[in-house]
């Protein structure tokens, strides 16, 4: 046995790519050895933005003989069967065997050696790779990510001869592009990693990323600040550097003039650099970006020009900062009967008409307890960032920018939130608005778009949602819970039908109630507890039914939770057996058992709290538990 190196030296393969490309290498390594019977070990793979690599370790010298035996057509079947189970295997009339007026085919296989099978892995490997997106090149017909400038490939210590596109197999490859960049002779995998590193190219993503994340942190901590951790960056910064260097930059204070947000966007985005705060936990005018390169003087070169690159950008974002501050927010907001939200939708000036009057709504009805002309204010304002020159330079910050221009232009403080936070939550894990005036203009724009988009015709269907309904359902639901807001989905649906539209009431709480279901599994609630709680709830209160679901969670995992369980399941299954009709409660102990049409303390339940009523259902566990010789559950008369 002996271990196997591949690595396909190209052009600078883009970061996001290379984490995918690395699955995939294995996987098709795996499936081609596995797919030919090569027996081999552990598989590691490494990328760069230079190469792709692939170890696999203890790599069998062949693979095994092998025998196969098939039965075919008998004897006397007609030519064609007999022809066809020839083209199927191969074979002659003369080499088939007759047992019992049947022909069987003996397909025999020798072993084949590693080297032979390992070509053919390379050559489907290159073929088959499937990149997002890939190239041609020259007068060639190959398509690889970049430009294939290379190719490793070594069994042990020899070669695996191999060409591809003209670019014949070795065991050369080169170093980092500035500190080392020679030829360099691999002896084979065992020594690949070591001879690069001894080149300046850390082959290991992994290892890169943890010099970058700790490195980071350390130069921030060194010029007495603290780095703004960003995992992302610390993955795509990795996937561009062969040999990571994080470093210390400066820009000018002046530009702490325009928003936070806009500033971190510009680093991370534009040039991939990590922000950095001071003591006091805001923004600092200073950087840590990651060099490809050991500089001589440090880094103190590359630091300043990264500074110049992103002034240049800072630059251009605070001209249109100050040009959106001349304009007020409701003037802007005349312009979005220019942008159409959807076909059947209308216009954005259309949906923020919609959207306020729901808001208003759930003020005035009595949902949600908030000032109503703050709520209508802010649902009118809350889409004019859309056309600002911000928002076009930085989409991300739709409704962020909306937020500080409404702060600078005199807004109150509730009104310039909800414009910030109303497209929240955005996703599981996203805070969600507690904030009145926020809460229902959120939950108001999110509803619009949900009973729109289901009135059209325009619904999820399987692994397809273009208009992220599912995630509106989700954020809506989270807004109802997190503020408790006792409403109706009924009604809430109703009041947010669009005119014209098709009557979908009953489609969107369907959905609702799916996506509740789904929510609350992942909160670690029993399927079958919700399921429950779904079937007799018939007013749409989803915070009513959260609590019934979560009292009865806590209830059944308690002694008289189970004893409870144990005594329902004992007379369903006696009742199961028997025709139940009619009065048959006769006895003064049975009296004690709730009859049929009878409110029990679970549907009593409306308030918030709900374990008082799960208490009073424990003690009632006694009128099932009566011995049966006081209740006669299997007495003769069934009158």
């Amino acid at each position: 046995m002996a271990d196997f190196l591949l690595e396909l030296l190209s052009e600078e393969i883009p970061a996001r790519m290379q984490a995918n490309a690395r699955n995939e290498l294995a996987r098709l390594f795996a499936e081609c050895t596995g797919e030919a019977g090569l027996k081999t070990g552990a598989i590691d793979v490494y990328s760069t933005p230079r190469r792709l690599a692939l170890i696999a370790r203890d790599v069998a010298d062949a693979t095994e003989a092998s025998r196969e035996e098939l039965k075919g057509p008998r004897t006397s079947a007609p030519p064609q069967a007999l022809e066809g189970f020839l083209r199927k295997t191969g074979l002659t009339k003369d080499q088939l065997e007759e047992r019992d007026s049947v022909y069987f085919a003996v397909i025999e296989r020798g072993g084949r050696s590693a080297a032979d099978i390992l070509v053919d892995t390379i050559r489907r490997i290159v073929a088959e790779f499937p990149w997002p997106k890939s190239m041609r090149w020259g007068d060639g017909s190959l398509r690889w990510v970049r430009p294939l400038q290379g190719i490793v490939a070594l069994l042990g210590e020899d070669i695996v001869p191999v060409e591809i596109d003209g670019i014949p197999s070795d065991a050369t490859t080169v170093g980092h592009r500035f500190h080392h960049p020679g030829d360099i002779t691999i002896g084979g995998a065992s020594d690949y990693v070591e001879k690069l590193r001894a080149c300046h190219v850390i082959v290991d993503q992994e290892e890169r990323e943890r010099i970058i994340r700790d490195g980071a942190a350390a130069a921030a901590k060194k010029a007495k600040l603290t780095l703004v951790p960003d995992e992302g960056l610390v993955v795509e910064n990795a996937g561009l550097t062969e040999w990571p260097v994080p470093l210390v930059g400066r820009f000018d204070p002046e530009f702490l003039d325009v928003p936070r947000e806009v500033i971190v966007l510009t680093m991370r985005t534009n040039q991939k650099y990590f922000a950095c705060t001071n003591d006091e936990g805001l923004l600092a005018p200073a950087f840590v970006c990651v060099a490809n390169i050991a500089a001589n003087d440090g880094g103190e070169a590359i630091g300043q020009g990264n500074a110049r690159v992103l002034a240049a950008r800072l630059a251009d974002a605070r001209f249109f900062w100050e040009q959106d501050l001349k304009v007020p927010l409701e003037e802007q907001a005349r312009k979005l009967s220019g942008i159409v939200f959807h076909e059947k939708l209308g216009t954005v000036a259309d949906k923020v008409e919609r959207v306020a009057k729901l808001a208003r709504w759930l003020v005035e009805s009595g949902v949600i307890k908030a000032d109503a002309d703050q709520v209508e204010r802010a649902a009118r304002l809350a889409k004019a960032d859309l056309v600002t020159g911000m928002v076009g330079e930085f989409p991300e910050l739709q409704g962020v920018i909306g937020g500080y221009l409404a702060e600078a232009q005199g807004e109150p403080k509730a009104i310039a939130d909800a414009i910030r936070d109303h497209y929240k939550p955005v996703g599981q894990g996203d805070d969600v608005p507690t904030a009145p005036v926020t809460v229902a203009v959120s939950l108001a724009d999110k509803m619009d778009s949900l009973v729109g988009f289901f009135q059209f015709g325009e619904k999820p269907t399987g692994s397809k949602d273009p208009f992220a309904l599912r995630r509106a359902a989700l954020g809506i639901l989270g807004l109802i819970i997190e503020s408790r807001l006792r409403v109706s989905m009924r009604d809430l649906i109703t009041a947010a039908a669009h005119s014209g539209g098709a009557d979908a009431g009953r489609d969107v709480a369907g959905f609702l109630i799916e996506r509740l279901k789904v929510q609350q599994r992942e909160a670690g609630i029993s399927h079958d507890l919700i399921d429950a709680v779904v079937a007799v709830e018939t007013g749409g209160d989803n915070v009513r039914m959260v609590n019934r679901v979560r009292a009865l969670q806590a209830f059944i995992c308690t002694d008289d939770g189970e004893n409870l369980l144990v005594a329902y399941k004992r007379a369903a299954n006696i009742l199961k057996k028997e025709n139940w009709t009619g009065q048959v409660l006769s006895s003064p102990e049975e009296q004690g058992i709730p009859q049929t049409g009878e409110e029990d303390p679970l549907v009593l339940v409306d308030d918030p709290i709900v374990g008082d009523a799960v208490a009073e259902l424990a003690a009632g566990q006694s009128g099932e538990d009566l011995p049966q010789e006081q209740a006669l559950i299997t007495a003769l008369d069934k009158a």
